[in-house]
């Protein structure tokens, strides 16, 4: 062989590693409050969801799939930075007014992704947080630190949660379409004199409150805290799902040419629930229902830009939600009383708020074609670990220092293997683990109001969380309080 066909054939071959070792693209498609038993691919049936099912058909739907906490904020901040939200404090659920909860510069998910060379960006609720101090901000400037200090390059958002003020989208942190002339004001202190408040205005609002959502009215519903001013960019609410989702297949496209991490936050099924009138009617569930079509549409805009651009080969979905559901949040919008037989958790005990398996055990659904294994996996996986399992597919290598609990479950996610994690921490008020078939939830007997025993159950023989066995195995009950306290402690990680 001359020397020239040699050095021809090290080319090549230098050439084929490089590209087999560029990353994928990757999108993570957040869903809000939806609950185990929501959609069709996990039993649901109050509403068809044919697009989140054609990926269940051709991906992997894990049965164990855990968001690290039972209410939004906490599961976000987890699953971006690898670090339970317990560790830290003023992780809770925040106000729409809050400062960044995100160390800016440190290690997260989007970080990494960017230093493997993918283009970063976020569309959707955010609820982290922005700016440096609680009820500081200047609404009507730039707004920082914000989605660029932890590693986003775009970001098109709502700050906290669309029953939260304020009603309006920030497009790369500043507000999108103010009015120079209309500055924004926020307060979730005391009224602004002279603006509709939802008990005043009760009677003309366009969405009832059941409790709490009665300050400040934006489209005729009642929000938490209060606002003025900004009347040109408020956001409605029926056009919340189209605006996130163009702005999602946007990224996409102008990205198709370069790999990309997109985080699509939807604000589905969250309250308010007000889907678009072409979703209107399209459940048997009322608004809640209705919800729940619109999210599936907002994920199949999503597979079908991906199969028109032709990049569906080459990019990782996953699909998962922050929480567990709840029915009644807050408004009248029928979602108890047009329930039917529909069972939002499945078999599993608790949602929203809980520390029962139904408030932390939701959809986790992963498909890339040739390279995820489609099938159903009974292996345990929490969001908590995207950082060091999508670094490791993309290259990168997540600190252990600084997301302490996020484990590399990479051939978990692609079906190597079913084995997943051994333990998980559940987190609501207060913390529980399952560790296996366990599921131990520590009680409180000494406490001056609501006291509560210990519990435990067998979820391989109980999922339902219907008999506690505490009694019958203390060496068990043992074993996890010390585990349990081990990893609150920090003299362990999880």
């Amino acid at each position: 062989m001359s020397v020239l066909r040699i050095l021809a054939v090290v080319v090549a071959t230098l050439l084929a590693g490089t590209v087999s070792a560029a990353p994928p693209n990757i999108i993570v498609i957040y869903a809000d409050d939806i609950g185990y038993g929501d959609l069709g691919c996990y039993g649901g049936t109050g509403a068809k969801t044919p697009h989140v099912d054609r990926l269940a058909r051709e991906g992997r739907r894990f049965t164990s799939g855990y968001c690290s906490s039972a209410t939004c904020t906490p599961s976000r901040y987890s699953m971006l930075t690898g670090e339970y939200a317990f560790r830290r404090k003023g992780t809770g659920v925040l106000p729409g007014d809050a400062a960044l909860i995100v160390e800016p510069g440190r290690a997260t998910l989007p970080r990494l992704m960017r230093d493997a060379g993918l283009r970063t960006g976020v569309v959707g609720k955010w609820h982290l947080g922005i700016g440096s101090e609680t009820g500081s901000q200047n609404w009507n400037g730039e707004l920082s630190p914000g989605p660029f200090d932890v590693g986003f390059d775009e970001s098109f958002i709502l700050a906290a949660t669309g029953d939260r003020v304020p009603c309006v989208y920030l497009e790369n942190q500043k507000v999108f379409g103010l009015d120079p002339a209309d500055p924004i004001s926020v307060s979730y202190k005391a009224p602004f004199p002279g603006e509709p408040n939802g008990v005043d205005q009760r009677n003309s609002l366009t969405l009832d409150w059941s409790h709490g959502h009665n300050m400040a009215v934006v489209n005729g519903v009642g929000r938490i805290g209060y606002m003025k001013g900004g009347k040109a960019a408020l956001w409605k609410d029926e056009d919340m799902a189209d605006v996130f989702t163009r702005r999602a297949v946007d990224f996409i496209a102008r990205h198709k040419e370069r790999p990309f991490f997109l985080y699509f936050s939807t604000h589905d099924i969250h309250v308010p629930r007000v889907p678009h009138p072409r979703f209107v009617g399209k459940s048997a569930m009322g608004p809640r229902g209705d919800a729940l079509v619109q999210f599936d549409w907002c994920v199949g805009e999503v597979l079908r830009t991906l199969d028109d651009l032709g990049l569906a080969e080459n990019t990782l979905v996953i699909v998962s939600s922050d929480n567990g559901p709840v029915l009644d949040d807050g408004y009248k919008d029928q979602a108890v009383e047009a329930l039917g037989d529909h069972k939002p958790a499945g078999p599993l005990k608790g949602g929203k708020y809980s520390l029962n398996e139904g408030g932390t055990r939701v959809p986790f659904l992963a498909r890339w074609p040739g390279k995820v294994k489609p099938g159903e996996s009974p292996a345990m996986i929490c969001q908590v670990d995207l950082c060091a399992t999508l670094g490791k597919l993309v290259g990168a290598k997540s600190d252990p220092a600084v997301s302490p609990d996020s484990r590399d479950l990479s051939p978990a996610l692609l079906g190597e293997t079913e084995v997943g994690r051994d333990h998980i921490i559940e987190h609501a008020n207060g913390l529980a683990i399952r560790s296996g078939r366990w599921k131990l939830i520590p009680g409180t007997p000494g406490a001056a109001k609501n006291p509560q025993p210990t519990q435990l159950y067998d979820l391989d023989t109980d999922l339902g969380e219907t008999t506690n066995i505490s009694d019958r195995h203390p060496e068990i009950v043992v074993q996890l309080k010390g585990t349990l306290e081990r990893i609150r402690s920090g003299r362990d990680v999880d």
